[in-house]
């Protein structure tokens, strides 16, 4: 048995040694750059989970010192400005906030019950109902600006 290991051990020694020589003719930076691309993806993934989105009253406390309003002047303004967004969206299916963003709505179909592939296994799935989904786009600007 012993014998046989050693056997078996100096066969995987003799795959390792082509191996390295394979590695070492290829240009490293090809074998790399994937493994940097997805480093750099999770560093930026982890950068954004660190930053909080502003809240409604961080928003109002710039937006009085930006305009000189009273915090209740802009308080009702935001709030105006949400129900006619949403008033716009439920008649129209569309809303622009110039500069912004456009919010559109779209519909999504009915999906049937079955059996579906899913990751090359079999999964009975439910049926589902169409529904309507909100969606949000930046506009052309804010793109520009980023």
């Amino acid at each position: 048995q012993c014998q046989r290991a050693v056997a078996i051990l100096a066969q995987v020694g003799i795959r390792l040694k082509l191996l390295c020589v394979v590695f070492s003719s290829r240009d490293l930076s090809e074998i790399m750059a994937p493994a940097k691309a997805m480093k750099a993806k999770k560093v930026a993934m982890k950068a954004m989970k660190g930053q909080k989105a502003m809240s409604k009253g961080s928003l109002l406390g710039e937006l009085v010192s930006a305009t000189e309003l009273k915090r209740s002047d802009v308080s009702k303004v935001l709030n105006t400005l949400a129900e006619i967004g949403t008033e716009e969206v439920k008649k129209s299916g569309k809303f622009t906030l110039p500069g912004l963003c456009m919010i559109k709505t779209r519909k999504k179909a009915a999906t049937k019950a079955g059996k579906r592939m899913m990751f090359g296994k079999e999964v009975i799935v439910k049926a589902k109902p169409a529904k309507t989904v909100v969606k949000a786009f930046p506009v052309a600007a804010l793109k520009q600006q980023i």
